[in-house]
């Protein structure tokens, strides 16, 4: 880092202010487009990790948001690199995780001439980040970098893309350093507390709802804490089951994709439903049909750290704006009633979660899916990490998956494919004492399969498991069940994966039975390089509870 007030390039002083924000790591593809940042980094401390697409190093950034509430960075080459990262920024976008991209742009004296590469970043990202600009003036850089984390950070977390014209970089600049950020958390009124102990004292059947961002271990103590006084039914959102540990006796389970319908029905009959940190989007509200819109119907306490976020769907009888650290402390310090008429009903919540989660379903060909579950969450530590993307492979480790520990969880809720791979790869750069697992489709992992090659340059024993069922399988489920018989577009052939991971540098094995996973496995974890278990699946095996075969035959009877 250059001394206090002395001059510097611009480019050195961005690095210098993401050190002194905290800032370990950076994820990047290369472009000439910033090649002073490239140099500062150089011997900053700041570990550089080479990804080989865009897209995998913006999801890389996003991954390090979730996991740890401070803005993941990443730097991307200008034009197609940048369009290249949009679907990280997307991805943190929904997934409300603290990021911040920079991009490397044109000289300022040749925009608007559509020269090389040249794209309008606040036209482009607008829609898509918190905040978009560009840095026309390098004694700003501190300035612009500073604000960058506290948007990123605050309220309803969420990206921040800055375009860094190339000859501003180079530019000689004394301004001084920001301060480094520091988190505001909102935090709940005496008033407001005080109206939903009276509401929680009026209820007779209350249901807790977790979801968001910006829990931390405290907060995720305190809210066990409140559960076990309250004894009230507690459900996680889509995507965040870490937030609450699955064997504790008020889990409720997983409103998410492919949800228990005693759960759902169970929320819906709700007289008094809290939500917390979530916005209770289409797939935790099961497309919109938990709750009545604009009016709920029954009471709804919606707690969130963004206020734009309340009653912009619904109309809640008690809107909260405070962070999920701040809610859970003051619910853990709530006074519980003297009597608990819920707590029969809490009982056989966690019962129904059990009865749901327990057992892998019977499935054809000769991997069941739901075994490996069942042996991933028995074989791995508790603070394993696993990382997916999108596909009906996920509903698996929904169903069937027990994460023990906050932030045992990174996958996209905005369902993008191609996630896990890179996500693996940016958490283990994070924790590389902790196991990481990548679950991955077929279709899913080649999105960004090519990060394997970054796990292997950077030493990162990753374990990529593939669940190969030679198609798009989601998108062949509704195709099936719209169009039954037609299959256009969805069938996929595949390589040999294992093969794919010694390519590279890796180690690979097939798995074509159940029971050859166990081995498979430990020997994955043995060999202490990146890894992926190629499981051959039926493409019958569409979900836990339901087949194509069996979507087909309802289809073409009308059921």
């Amino acid at each position: 880092m250059t001394i206090e007030g002395q001059a510097r390039t611009a480019a050195q002083a961005l690095v210098d202010q993401l050190r002194a924000n905290g800032v370990a790591h950076v994820f990047t593809v290369p472009g000439e487009s910033f090649l002073p940042v490239l140099d500062a980094l150089y011997e900053s401390g700041i570990a550089v990790t080479t990804c080989r697409q865009e897209g995998g190093a913006a999801m890389m950034a996003e991954a390090h948001g979730k996991a740890t509430g401070r803005p993941g960075i990443c730097f991307v080459t200008r034009g197609p690199g940048a369009t290249n990262a949009s679907a990280g920024i997307h991805i943190a976008q929904q997934d409300s995780s603290p990021m911040i991209m920079f991009v490397g742009q044109v000289e300022r004296g040749q925009r608007d001439r559509e020269a090389f590469q040249e794209l309008d970043y606040r036209a482009t990202f607008g829609p898509l980040a918190k905040w978009a600009t560009e840095i026309d003036q390098a004694e700003r850089v501190p300035e612009y970098v500073s604000r960058a984390f506290h948007t990123a950070t605050s309220g309803r977390p969420g990206p921040v893309v800055m375009a860094l014209p190339k000859d501003m970089l180079k530019e000689s600049v004394t301004a001084p350093l920001a301060a480094p950020w520091q988190p505001v958390e909102a935090a709940p009124g005496a008033d407001e507390l005080a109206r939903l102990a009276r509401l929680l004292a009026e209820a007779r059947r209350p249901f807790l709802l977790l979801g968001g961002s910006r829990w931390t271990e405290a907060a995720h103590a305190d809210i066990h804490a409140f559960a076990d006084r309250f004894d009230l039914p507690v459900a996680t959102s889509y995507r965040r089951l870490p937030l609450f540990d699955p064997l504790h006796p008020a889990y409720a389970g997983d409103l998410g994709l492919g949800a228990n319908p005693k759960l759902v029905a169970r929320a819906k009959a709700s007289d008094l439903l809290i939500v917390l940190g979530g916005r209770l989007g289409e797939i935790p509200s099961q497309g919109y049909a938990v709750l009545d819109i604009p009016n709920p119907g029954p009471r709804l306490v919606h707690i969130h750290p963004g206020p734009e976020e309340l009653g912009r769907v619904y109309v809640p009888h008690l809107a909260i704006n405070a962070a999920p650290a701040r809610m859970a402390a003051a619910l853990a310090a709530l006074e519980a009633p003297a009597r608990i008429p819920w707590a029969e009903e809490t009982r056989a919540a966690h019962a129904a979660y059990l009865d749901w989660s327990e057992l892998a379903t019977p499935q054809p060909g000769g991997v069941n899916l739901g075994a490996v579950m069942v042996h991933l969450r028995e074989a791995l530590p508790e603070d394993a990490i696993l990382c997916n993307g999108a596909g009906n492979y996920a509903a698996w480790i929904h169903r069937f998956y027990r994460f023990r520990r906050l932030g045992s969880h990174v996958a996209p809720t905005s369902g993008s494919m191609g996630y896990g791979v890179p996500a693996a790869v940016g958490i283990k750069r994070l924790y590389p004492e902790r196991t990481v697992i990548s679950l991955n489709g077929d279709g899913d992992f080649l999105m960004n399969g090519q990060e394997f090659a970054t796990a292997v340059q950077h030493d990162l024993p990753i374990i990529c498991i593939v669940c190969d069922n030679a198609s798009y399988g989601t998108i062949r489920m509704h195709q099936e069940r719209d169009f039954p018989g037609r299959v256009s577009a969805t069938d996929l052939r595949n390589p040999d994966f294992a093969a794919y991971a010694r390519a590279f540098g890796g180690f690979g094995v097939t798995v074509e039975a159940t029971g050859d996973f166990p081995a498979a496995l430990e020997a994955a974890r043995a060999s202490g390089q990146p890894a992926i278990i190629h499981l051959k699946i039926a493409t019958d095996a569409i979900s836990p509870g339901m087949t194509l075969s069996r979507i087909r035959e309802g289809a073409l009877k009308g059921l």
